[in-house]
């Protein structure tokens, strides 16, 4: 089965990321459905191994943030654009929560050494006009909304032809 760990966005933040979405232009995308912030990608796991992820993961201690949407971005680079995002402060407290989950996991799947505290709006597939993209990405402007963050989840991922469907597996809450 295919897994990951995140945590979701707010509701009155993911009213703001559809705002952005609709802004998109000059360019054939995807849109993103559901919005979360992906603290660690597993991919495909074997079945007997989700009771000790689920086990490492319960010994987890963190206490509640607030995350802040930030600025928009794009993955791999300006010039060759594949992702479309939306940043999340404060960094600090999010890597931090990614470090323990990269810790607590330790020996069974390899360390993620390029984590950027983001929530995917996009996968592009054709641009139309680079120039006219570009311009039209730097004049998305987002609203800083704040949310609380007070847990995080193991998450099943199908990969459907009508784009992915999740299924919780388990929850951990902040102490």
């Amino acid at each position: 089965m295919r897994l990951f760990i995140g945590f979701d966005a707010s509701q009155e933040a993911e009213h703001e990321l559809l705002n952005a979405q609709k802004k998109i232009e000059n360019a054939k995308i995807n849109l993103v459905k559901d919005f979360h912030l992906t603290l660690k990608f597993l991919g495909e796991v074997d079945d007997d191994k989700s009771g000790e992820i689920e086990e490492r993961l319960r010994k987890i201690s963190f206490g509640s943030f607030k995350a802040e949407l930030g600025g928009i971005g794009v993955f791999p680079s300006e010039n060759h654009v594949k992702v479309i995002w939306i940043g999340l402060e404060p960094k600090d407290k999010i890597i931090g929560l990614q470090r323990k989950i990269e810790e607590a996991l330790q020996g069974m799947f390899p360390k993620d050494m390029r984590f950027h505290p983001h929530i995917t709006l996009a996968r592009v597939k054709t641009v139309e006009d680079k120039e006219a993209f570009k311009e039209n990405l730097k004049n998305i402007r987002i609203e800083r909304i704040r949310f609380k963050v007070d847990k995080f989840k193991l998450i099943k991922s199908a990969l459907t032809p009508d784009g992915p469907v999740y299924e919780v597996l388990e929850e951990y809450n902040s102490n």
